[in-house]
């Protein structure tokens, strides 16, 4: 009977261990997505695009985000 308890201990600790590991994956994934975006402004004003669609918020690359792809981004790993 002792065995079974313990057995049974060991299951739930492990379930509860694999639920934790995944939440934290879960979480650091999502600060991975956030970090890795790049740096753009944001403008409310509603322009048309040449689809003829407008929107509410244009992006915009913050000075500096382009060059730092240039040097940084996939093509200078082939230099």
């Amino acid at each position: 009977m002792i065995a079974m308890a313990h057995f049974a201990g060991l299951v739930i600790t492990t379930i509860f261990a694999a639920a934790a590991a995944v939440l934290l994956d879960w979480l650091f994934l999502q600060a991975m997505f956030h970090l890795i975006r790049p740096a753009v402004k944001t403008t409310s004003a509603k322009t048309t695009h040449d689809n003829g669609y407008a929107t509410a918020f244009e992006t915009e690359l913050v000075n500096g985000t382009r060059e730092l792809a240039r040097r940084f981004g996939a093509a200078a790993l082939r230099r």
